[in-house]
């Protein structure tokens, strides 16, 4: 199967059971997303696939022929961080580090959700575009546990990044 990854076509061949974390860890090298309950619970291997955030230990890799996957190591350039990295950065929004990526690539595609006008369940006003409240972006970002409770920080830096969009 073909598909791109971080902006480069890729090629594997796989055993079709293979999960996208998996497939990204073990055969791509690329380990940024992290296993952790392997259920789709925790949101460590989150990553973004067609723009839109998944749990990549849920996805099975055969079901990604021409498609477009977004992992940590590919949202910022080569040469230095996304504005979202720096922000986590300035905020202190990580402690042990282990769910960053996938607190990076839920807050990225989080944030761009909000740019298409999408609600979520606390959004007051479904006829208005969602505001970037506090409450929202906890909402959104509630599929990712952090272990080291580092959540007051990772809200501020997800506000920060949008307030400099």
């Amino acid at each position: 199967m073909a598909f791109d990854v971080n902006g480069v076509p890729r090629e594997v061949t796989l055993d079709n059971r293979t999960t996208l974390l998996d497939t990204l860890r073990e055969h791509l090298d690329l380990t940024g997303a992290k296993k952790g309950c392997d259920h789709g619970q925790c949101g460590s291997c989150t990553v973004l696939l067609d723009g839109r955030r998944v749990k990549s230990c849920l996805i099975f890799a055969v079901t990604l022929d021409g498609r477009s996957v977004v992992t940590v190591e590919g949202l910022a350039g080569p040469d230095e961080l996304s504005p979202l990295q720096a922000a986590f950065i300035a905020q202190d929004a990580f402690q042990c580090g282990y769910c960053t990526p996938g607190q990076l690539c839920s807050a990225r595609g989080m944030l761009d959700e909000i740019d298409r006008g999408w609600p979520s369940a606390v959004t007051e006003d479904l006829a208005a575009p969602p505001e970037l409240t506090d409450a929202e972006i906890r909402e959104r970002m509630a599929g990712n546990l952090c272990r080291c409770a580092a959540y007051p920080h990772i809200v501020a830096a997800v506000r920060a990044t949008a307030a400099a969009r």
